[in-house]
């Protein structure tokens, strides 16, 4: 069976987003309604913006998958842009007779990929960088995820994920204190966690905090402002292996890190307890390894955010995801024009105040693909019954 390996196209405000993902196993059932609830869930969250009332996001599966399902050969995916009509001029693929018409951006909006990009590919119309820089492209990226998610479920892996942080307002539940529950508790504490933050608008699992939460949006919303914060995700059920120690392309915690850092505006990703193991002594980092009859090998904390030496050890892996505010403000920070050098306020375009709970979806997709990847590796198969039976 082929390693998974997925590649996405299409611009913001083009015709389509397209994607192929590759090496998923033959046989695999999939889930239509489930992989369009992904979209749904991504284009949920208070804070968003006008683009989310206008697009309702349906994936269209055009090859790979007969009958319900997979082949075993690669599956395209379409999600058609409705906001298409509106942009077909601007947005054209032929040349146009008119072209000089057009409105160029030149006006490169800070934090933004605007510049660096018009720079390295010498475009001088910024437009042909800031339309796949967009964050649209995660929509794409959340489909494909969605049939990893299906391949994951074969072996009883759950994801789920919640919102720590949004501005100052910080929650203080972690998935890394699920780490010394028996593996029935995982069930139901995971179980829990996705009705109430599926609930809840900012994808808090406090009642208190989310409403914190939605107060720092309204005062960003109120003062022309974008807020960032922080989300975690974890993975549930995953078998000890997954990864390996012996080259860096290979160690699991360097994979997942490169994937979720992919996702526009991350900044940073911590695996476990991340930097605050740099605040602990030694005694207190790691995870000590205990053993009995009914329970085998376990532990009572998970610090490392179940991967050791880039390896899964059995436990919850636990992934921590910071996002800066979103760079386009209704009170545009300072910049130049690229024509006169002279300053100016920065380009806008519509965006929302604040992406978080968003990102946190994108994020359970992406683990999902990393993780799909690993279990390819691990336990091959070109069908989903011979990868079970090497599982």
């Amino acid at each position: 069976m082929a390693q998974i390996r997925y590649l996405t196209a299409g611009e913001s405000h083009g015709p389509a987003l397209v994607g192929i993902l590759e090496g998923m196993p033959a046989g695999l059932e999939i889930d239509f309604e489930e992989i369009n609830y992904q979209l749904f869930r991504r284009q949920q969250g208070y804070g968003r913006g006008g683009r989310m009332k206008i697009e309702t996001d349906q994936a269209m599966i055009l090859s790979g998958v007969r009958h319900g399902k997979t082949l075993g050969s690669p599956i395209a995916l379409m999600i058609k842009n409705r906001d298409w009509e509106n942009w077909q001029g601007i947005m054209s693929v032929e040349a146009l007779q008119d072209a000089g018409a057009i409105k160029k951006v030149r006006v490169p909006r800070p934090g933004h990929a605007d510049l660096a990009g018009a720079m390295k590919y010498g475009h001088d119309d910024l437009r042909n960088v800031l339309e796949r820089a967009s964050a649209r492209e995660t929509a794409m990226k959340t489909a494909i995820g969605a049939i990893a998610r299906r391949l994951l479920n074969e072996f009883d892996v759950q994801i789920c994920s919640h919102v720590v942080r949004i501005g100052d307002a910080r929650s203080s539940f972690s998935l890394s204190a699920l780490a010394s529950s028996r593996k029935e508790e995982w069930r139901r504490k995971v179980k829990e966690i996705v009705e109430v933050t599926e609930k809840s608008p900012v994808r808090a699992f406090s009642k208190e905090t989310e409403e914190e939460m939605i107060q720092n949006i309204k005062k960003a919303k109120e003062m022309g402002e974008t807020v960032g914060g922080e989300f975690e995700i974890g993975a549930f059920f995953l078998p000890p292996g997954l990864g390996s120690h012996v080259h860096y392309d290979r160690k699991l915690d360097g994979k997942i890190a490169a994937a979720l850092m992919s996702i526009p505006a991350i900044k940073s990703v911590e695996i476990g307890l991340g930097k605050k193991l740099g605040e602990l002594p030694g005694s207190q980092a790691h995870d000590e390894i205990f053993a009995d009859e009914e329970r085998a090998i376990f532990r009572k904390t998970n610090r490392s955010g179940g991967i050791e030496g880039g390896i899964t050890n059995g436990e919850p892996v636990i992934v921590r995801c910071t996002m800066k505010p979103i760079p386009t403000l209704m009170t545009p920070l300072h910049s130049i024009n690229l024509d006169t050098y002279q300053p100016v306020s920065a380009h806008k375009e519509r965006s929302d105040v604040c992406a978080v709970p968003a990102a946190a979806v994108v994020g359970e997709a992406v683990l999902a693909l990393v993780l799909a990847e690993e279990f390819s590796i691990k336990f091959g198969g070109d069908s989903i019954d011979e990868m079970k039976q090497n599982f």
